[in-house]
């Protein structure tokens, strides 16, 4: 009995690794978050394992009986739409209650939209905090107050309808000089970067229509700009 968590590309469907796809061939069952995304994956790789649905609404009344499945002797792995399971996505919950019943869990190395965010934002990566998605309404201007201060930087997830909404929240909590950069669409056709102060990626995408999967990585508080830095840089 073992429980795999086994990332799937967050865009170019060539991120996959080679010993995913083994995985997800021999396993017995495969947790998918949406089982229409996922069947596009696995048809694309000839992956002809039984598929079942596995998602925040039905996590914890499926809890128990993907357990019994394991105890039972099976080997289980948790595929989400994009990314590894468990960051901003389901997973958490049984990875823990499998640990708990003294159950094997393996999380395999692959995509995830942070690392290629963080690294590419051409800001400070050695030390950094997730925030991942921020509350909606009730908290949401506690964590963004809290973050002020924070001197490492800050990886933010945030959906593309509410991208202009973030900038201006984090505009007018901590001016409009704090340097930002806006990732969206990693590893795709139209992946795109847009780097500079919060005033100037904000008046960007108030030009430009924001659409995908939305990385925001702010720079701490204590970061100086380089001097020669151009005001606003895109790839």
């Amino acid at each position: 009995m073992k429980l795999y968590l086994v990332p799937t590309p967050v865009g170019n469907l060539g991120d996959m690794t080679y010993r995913s796809v083994d995985v997800l061939r021999s396993v017995d069952l495969i947790l998918a978050e949406d089982t229409r995304t996922s069947r596009v994956l696995l048809q694309h790789y000839e992956i002809e394992t039984p598929l079942q649905s596995y998602h925040i609404f039905n996590e914890h009344k499926q809890l128990q009986s993907f357990i019994d499945k394991l105890q039972s002797g099976m080997t289980l792995a948790i595929i989400t739409d994009a990314g590894t399971p468990g960051i901003s996505d389901p997973g958490f919950l049984l990875v823990r209650e499998a640990v708990r019943h003294g159950i094997e869990v393996e999380c395999l190395p692959g995509a995830t939209a942070l690392i290629p965010a963080v690294v590419n934002s051409g800001l400070p990566c050695d030390r950094f905090v997730f925030e991942g998605f921020l509350p909606h309404k009730k908290g949401r201007q506690t964590r963004i107050t809290s973050l002020i201060s924070e001197s490492r930087t800050v990886v933010i997830y945030e959906s593309p309808h509410r991208l202009l909404k973030l900038l201006e929240q984090l505009i007018d909590a901590m001016g409009e000089e704090r340097q930002v950069s806006v990732s969206r669409e990693i590893s795709k056709i139209h992946s795109e970067t847009v780097r500079g102060s919060l005033h100037d990626v904000y008046e960007y995408f108030s030009q430009h229509e924001v659409k995908g999967e939305i990385v925001v990585v702010l720079a701490g508080c204590d970061y100086t700009v380089p001097s020669n830095k151009s005001e606003l840089n895109m790839e």
